[in-house]
C-alpha cells in the first residue's frame, strides 16, 4: 500500500521530516479511522503540505506503527507525551491529539525531499492520509516514481 501523508504547514512538519528533526508522525481519532491498522513497516510514504497547493515534496518509509487500544483522556495524552520527542508535536497539535480514545504512531525512516516534486489530484472527500495501491491513482503524473530503496 502507498499513502499520502498531510503534514502540517504552520507546524513546519515536513520540513522536520526531512531534516530528521521528527521521525514519528502522530494521527488521533475517536475512532478507528486512517491510518490506524492499515500502515506497516516497509510501506512508502508521500508527503504534500496541507497549505492547498497538493503538491507532493516528500517520499519516506514506515519503519515502525503503534495503534494504540481505546485509550481515556489521561492515557491519550500520556502516550503523546511519552513520543514528544520523536514526533515533534507544536503545541496546537498536543492541544488537538490529546484525548483522543485512538491514536496511531508512525516512525519513518529514510525521509528524503523530491528532485522533482509533483500534482497530485484532490477529491472533494480526501482526509489527512490517503491510502492507495499506486501514488498514480491520485496523480495524473505517469512516469516512474520508483526511487533507490522505495517500493
Amino acid at each position: 500500500m502507498i499513502h499520502l501523508v498531510y503534514c502540517d504547514h504552520k507546524a513546519d512538519e515536513l520540513n522536520k521530516l526531512i531534516r530528521h528533526d521528527k521521525t514519528k508522525i502522530v494521527r488521533g481519532a475517536q475512532g478507528r479511522k486512517l491510518p490506524y491498522g492499515r500502515v506497516h513497516p516497509g510501506e512508502v510514504l508521500y508527503f504534500v503540505e496541507n497549505d492547498g497547493k497538493q503538491t507532493i515534496k516528500a517520499i519516506g518509509v514506515v519503519k515502525s506503527v503503534i495503534n494504540s487500544p481505546a485509550l481515556d483522556p489521561a492515557e491519550s495524552e500520556a502516550m503523546i507525551q511519552d513520543h514528544l520527542l520523536e514526533s515533534r508535536l507544536s503545541q496546537e497539535q498536543i492541544i488537538q491529539l490529546s484525548g483522543k480514545r485512538y491514536l496511531c504512531i508512525i516512525e519513518v525512516e529514510e525521509v528524503m525531499a523530491l528532485n522533482e516534486p509533483f500534482v497530485f489530484e484532490r477529491q472533494a472527500s480526501m482526509d489527512n492520509w490517503i491510502s492507495v495501491e499506486r501514488i498514480e491513482d491520485l496523480t495524473s503524473f505517469h512516469h516512474s516514481l520508483e526511487s533507490p530503496g522505495f517500493h
